[in-house]
């Protein structure tokens, strides 16, 4: 009695690893594919390679804006302070108008953080060059888990 549970425990663990390491190497598990890797953001070039966007091609409040690249990257100037961070998305682009979302993640619940100011440049690129269009900022405060 004694070996046939040896023999069937040493049958179950023959074929549970067997079959563990029978999986092809390109699959992620669940049928799937890895998702695409986000693009490289855009780093900000230096102000003489810089183009300022017309006042009149910006919404009203919109901070500091500019273009590089000839034109292919609008960059604006984000306000971050203390533990928040900045962020630019790119939520839409028309053949009249180019939108762009400022974001402002503070952790919450909020911990003890610096009393400073801080505005980076955030770049966006775009699938053509700006041009003639309306450059459109919004900006939002998120709470994000600490």
């Amino acid at each position: 009695m004694r070996r046939i549970h040896t023999a069937v425990g040493a049958g179950v663990l023959f074929f549970a690893i067997s079959a563990c390491a029978q999986q092809p190497a390109d699959d992620v598990g669940f049928g799937g594919n890895p998702p695409a890797p986000p693009p490289a953001p855009v780093a900000p070039k230096p102000v003489d390679q810089r183009t300022p966007v017309p006042q009149q091609q910006l919404s009203p409040g919109a901070p500091k804006t500019w273009t590089q690249d000839d034109g292919s990257v609008v960059v604006a100037t984000g306000s971050e302070g203390g533990c928040s961070k900045v962020h630019a998305e790119l939520l839409e682009q028309n053949a009249q108008q180019v939108k762009i979302r400022l974001v402002d993640e503070t952790p919450e619940p909020a911990g003890i953080c610096t009393m400073d100011l801080r505005y980076p440049p955030l770049a966006v690129k775009l699938d053509a060059p700006l041009d003639q269009r309306q450059v459109v900022i919004e900006e939002v405060d998120v709470k994000v888990p600490r």
